[in-house]
């Protein structure tokens, strides 16, 4: 999504004072009427201002599991199955309700210190698209349009994220003079139908005026396409239960919208050249690390830098430091739950399940493809710059040293709580002496998923066959058979043709800040009837709340003081290392191998201290997720209605007097 622009913020900036715009914009944002109109006259300055309001929407998107544009935390891929550790908004012992515990996301009112929340980047946009055809009119009309192409994408995906937090929003479309005291900019909140449109008008407006593909030397930049695609998955959250209380009606409109819309989206990016990238899941795992140049997968991508002194003008990756495990000099290993790790197909792609031939204890065993590709695990290969023989293997286990039960030790000092790592997106040449900050782009919209949104919504419809086909297209890329309807079996409705969709997304966009979106638009966290929700059963799926993230240590059979494996896992004999880039037959000996060496040298023991736990020690001091309903969009905060007296609270949260919210989401 960041541009390439970004690397020519300190460039443009020098040219910008050289041609001596006025400093009141480079010091007070808020002073729009001191811009004089030679600024809008230079290209140069132009490129400035969109680089540096991208920048203001990009800079903290340095993690693929970060979401919210703007403040790109990774607190809500922390609400899903993909990582263990309570929440405050999963905790059963918090229930928030009032103002006070409301989200900042909205921000605050303008003041002498403009900070970077929505509106003022709103605010910027808006200002850019009042002057750049008048102020500007000396420039090139192709640049001019394309100019305010990535303005109006830009809008676009604020506004988007503001409604996925709180639904209706005022829409602010003109540049408009911070007072409380002028009724004619106290805008209520506008309803989830209105914000929608809007956002439609602008991806449309976006569409009409971006390139379909852009040269090398802008690689980055949004295009037709991907406002197109955008607009798809605007529609399908839009046309998803938590908005939409027609949804179960497969002739409702708005499935028929979203259908629509993926569709131009993947037309139009066919014809520019986009779609899925390889045929093997090895080239699934390889175009995560195409990065600078065009990646046919990438809609939109956020590109970044190898520098580990991340300034105003340096983003980097932060993600590969992150999962690298303490035997690589990592963080910590990012580890997998066992609702993770049993969720991946068989080869084949049907359903881990006994019948199907899934041991969870052997879970290595003959699974998807990208299984290997998304997780390492005790017993696997997984390499680095740096790497030996030795630290390119992961082992995750401990021993106990006495028949008491006493700790002897872990492997490597990897004390995970689980014996499999997430690896993907990890580059195999990323380098532990400069602190792993490779030049990895995150890919934040990828052909895949716009695939698996067309999929969702013939299943919405009822037609399972094209639902099928489009599912079949994904898992068909990393080598799963098309027998069975790629493992999928009968799907006997559409709600078995939409449990298929979202476990679909579950894998094939799995850590890739995707997960909470879906839950949360398709509120699978729990069946509420007083919230009108049933969604859980309906589908077939059963709720997270109630549930743990779990995980598990593998313990050596044999009692020692020191580790008693560590002769035979590095003795040059050992075959069972295993290695998802060796031939298929090498690659079969090493699973074979490594299940002989699981099974006589392993047994599970549950953990000390549960994943999700309450913060003491002990097996069953877990918790258990309790998500409440009134989450599911967030309430205003004490600031933002103190600053708003004429906005309405959200229905689930209480106002600042205490009474009881009266917006509704669902129009």
């Amino acid at each position: 999504m960041k541009t390439k622009i970004f690397k020519y913020l300190t460039l443009a900036l020098l040219v910008v004072l050289g041609v001596s715009c006025s400093d009141e914009f480079l010091q007070e944002k808020k002073n729009y009427a001191q811009i004089d109109d030679s600024f809008y006259q230079s290209p140069s300055a132009v490129d400035w201002y969109i680089a540096k309001l991208s920048y203001n929407f990009f800079f903290g998107y340095t993690s693929p599991s970060a979401t919210v544009v703007g403040l790109y935390t990774t607190d809500y891929s922390k609400l899903t199955e993909e990582t263990g550790g309570i929440q405050p908004l999963i905790d059963p012992a918090i229930n928030y309700t009032e103002s006070a515990n409301g989200s900042t996301y909205y921000g605050t009112t303008l003041n002498d210190k403009v900070t970077n929340v929505p509106y003022t980047r709103i605010r910027d946009i808006n200002s850019f698209l009042e002057n750049i055809d008048v102020k500007g009119a000396s420039l090139d009309k192709t640049y001019r349009d394309q100019a305010k192409g990535q303005m109006y994408y830009l809008r676009a995906i604020q506004y988007f994220d503001l409604m996925r937090m709180y639904g209706g929003v005022p829409i602010v479309t003109t540049v408009q003079n911070a007072t409380s005291t002028d009724p004619s900019i106290q805008l209520p909140r506008a309803s989830v139908t209105e914000v929608v449109a809007q956002i439609v008008k602008d991806l449309d407006m976006a569409a009409s005026l971006l390139p379909g593909k852009w040269n090398a030397a802008n690689y980055g930049r949004f295009t037709k396409g991907a406002a197109l695609a955008q607009k798809a998955r605007v529609l399908l959250t839009a046309a998803s239960p938590l908005f939409n209380k027609n949804w179960d009606n497969a002739n409702d409109d708005h499935w028929d919208a979203a259908l629509k819309a993926g569709l131009a989206a993947e037309t139009q990016l066919t014809a520019d050249g986009y779609g899925l990238y390889g045929t093997t899941a090895k080239d699934w795992e390889n175009m995560f690390l195409i990065d600078n140049v065009f990646c046919k997968e990438a809609i939109t991508v956020q590109l970044l830098g190898n520098s580990s002194a991340v300034t105003t003008l340096t983003v980097s990756n932060t993600w590969e430091k992150g999962i690298r495990p303490k035997s690589q000099t990592g963080s910590s290993a990012t580890e997998a739950p066992r609702q993770m790790i049993d969720l991946f197909p068989m080869a084949d792609g049907s359903s881990p399940t006994v019948a199907n031939g899934y041991d969870s204890f052997l879970f290595f065993k003959n699974r998807d493809p990208r299984f290997y590709r998304t997780f390492a695990f005790t017993g696997s290969k997984w390499t680095y710059k740096e790497g030996t023989t030795a630290t390119n293997a992961i082992w995750g286990y401990r021993w106990k040293k006495d028949a008491a039960g006493a700790v002897g030790g872990y492997s490597d000092n990897n004390q995970e709580a689980s014996p499999v790592y997430v690896r993907k997106m990890s580059n195999p040449q990323a380098s532990s002496a400069t602190g792993y900050v490779p030049p990895t782009d995150i890919f934040e919209y990828r052909y895949a998923e716009l695939l698996l949104n067309i999929a969702e919504c013939y299943a919405a419809k009822g037609d399972v066959t094209n639902a099928i086909a489009y599912i079949g297209k994904v898992r068909n890329r990393v080598g799963i058979p098309s027998a069975n309807n790629y493992g999928l079996g009968t799907l006997a409705d559409k709600y078995a043709a939409l449990r298929a969709c979202l476990t679909e997304r579950r894998i094939e966009l799995a850590y890739e800040g995707k997960r909470f979106w879906d839950m949360q638009r398709w509120m699978l966290y729990n069946d509420d009837t007083f919230a009108n929700n049933n969604t859980c059963a309906k589908l077939g799926v059963a709720p997270l709340n109630g549930t743990q993230r779990t995980g598990y240590y593998l313990k050596c059979k044999t009692i020692a003081t020191a580790d008693p494996l560590l002769a035979l896992r590095n003795a040059a004999t050992f075959a069972a290392l295993v290695d998802p880039d060796a031939a298929k037959a090498t690659f079969d000996t090493q699973i074979t191998n490594l299940a002989a060496f699981y099974t006589a040298n392993f047994v599970e023991e549950p953990l000390d201290t549960p994943m999700d736990n309450n913060g003491s020690s002990g097996a069953g001091a877990g918790k258990n997720i309790l998500w409440r309903s009134n989450y599911y969009i967030n309430g205003l905060s004490t600031t933002v209605l103190s600053q708003n007296s004429w906005l309405k609270q959200t229905i689930g949260w209480k106002d600042t007097s205490g009474a009881e919210g009266t917006f509704n989401y669902q129009d």
